[in-house]
């Protein structure tokens, strides 16, 4: 019976992950292997009768430059007792190749220790991918999908901030980021925003609502004391990750909840939150400043990969073989700065309480100190002249609302 591979996808989707599934596909094809695509991720490969799409060259071909996934995506995490042996005795797999975060690479190992007490040896390999640039890697080498999405909120960034040029209003952003600010701190630095907040910075205080507000109108107030009468503040969303709950829930903003009493926070628009509470604020301190939210999400997941992208997901998927040649499984597969490809485990990035932390911006670099200086915030010079427009601009000095003084 001919040998096979089979390739699943988890999570959520990012650029490159076709590129990936392509590489893949034509490197084993070569090899003779036949390649197994399965829809909806471990609950189609768990499941009685599996949705797949197996592999020719001619649609390997077709889609690796396509952003999107070819083979549609799932959230499912299976339990052991959910585990059985039958799609990989029937179709003859010697390889499980996963594409996607830290749970789906150790659902993969927990169902290959499984399968080995079926007497099945399955080799796995695992792909890391997200957008948010926050899996510790070797070399602070970047996640694949994260340059593509940073290169369409570069793109959307500009024609906003052209908008607020021509129009000379504010908008408020806020970018996907789960609890890291790459993406945030990327966008926000290539354009030029007069504004950017990103969960690092508050290192030395809380994070709550009033203190973001009171940073965009700071950066609005002396926007004002330079003659400059537009902006755009970029909000990271992953401020909501390391606020209290009650912060949230008292925010005065209407949530809906789930089951435990937390609020579903991806039922709503953060950029409407931030922009809400901000007028608000100045409706309080009788400023009339227009501000429009707008929402950087799902517009950056499924676009086409750019070229840094299409190199490194190559790469990677070349690197699946690699590994499954030399007899490595139960890894990721990671490429450094050279583009040595090099195997890692789960356990070289897991703490002592065998969790991933994320990889955060570094916010005491060089890179992230200048870019944070360049922004548009009140300073103590700025007071007297701040007073035109706020009667305490010592509460809008940027450095003291983050305790960096």
């Amino acid at each position: 019976m001919k040998k096979s591979i089979a390739i699943i996808c988890g999570g959520g989707p990012a650029p490159g992950i076709n590129t990936v599934i392509s590489t893949v596909a034509k490197t084993f094809l070569k090899d003779g292997y036949e390649v197994i695509g399965v829809h909806h991720g471990y609950q189609g490969l768990l499941s009685e009768n599996p949705e797949l799409k197996i592999f020719d060259f001619h649609h390997a071909d077709r889609i690796f430059s396509r952003g999107g996934s070819t083979l549609i995506m799932s959230r499912f995490k299976p339990k052991d007792s959910d585990f059985k042996a039958d799609f990989f005795k029937k179709h003859n797999v010697k390889l499980l190749v996963t594409i996607g975060g830290d749970d789906t690479a150790s659902t993969a190992n927990r169902l290959t220790k499984y399968l080995q007490t079926q007497n099945l040896k399955v080799s796995h390999v695992h792909v890391p991918k997200t957008i948010d640039n926050d899996l510790p890697l070797p070399d602070r080498n970047p996640t694949f999908g994260f340059h593509t999405a940073k290169d369409e909120g570069v793109r959307i960034g500009n024609t906003v901030y052209e908008d607020a040029r021509t129009s000379e209003n504010w908008f408020v952003m806020s970018a996907m980021g789960r609890s890291a600010g790459h993406l945030a701190f990327g966008i926000a630095s290539a354009c030029h925003f007069q504004m950017m907040i990103i969960p690092e910075m508050f290192n030395k205080t809380t994070i709550t609502f009033e203190k973001l507000i009171n940073m965009i109108v700071s950066s609005i107030v002396k926007c004002k004391i330079k003659g400059v009468e537009y902006g755009v503040a970029l909000v990271s969303e992953g401020v909501f990750h390391f606020m209290e709950e009650e912060e949230i829930i008292n925010s005065g903003i209407n949530f809906t909840y789930d089951d435990h009493g937390h609020p579903e926070l991806g039922n709503v628009s953060k950029s409407h939150i931030f922009n809400y509470l901000l007028q608000v604020k100045l409706k309080e301190i009788g400023l009339t400043v227009k501000t429009r939210p707008v929402e950087l999400g799902y517009e950056l997941r499924c676009c086409n990969p750019i070229a840094f992208d299409l190199t490194l997901c190559t790469l990677l998927g070349i690197g699946v073989k690699k590994l499954y040649d030399q007899g490595i499984s139960g890894c990721i597969v990671s490429a450094n700065s050279r583009g040595d490809i090099t195997p890692l485990f789960l356990k070289d990035f897991e703490d002592e309480n065998g969790k991933i932390p994320p990889r955060l911006v570094d916010i005491n670099s060089d890179m992230a100190q200048l870019f944070i200086n360049n922004l548009f915030y009140i300073q103590e010079k700025d007071y007297e002249q701040a007073k035109k427009y706020v009667s305490n601009p010592e509460a809008y000095d940027f450095k003291k609302i983050l305790n960096w003084n």
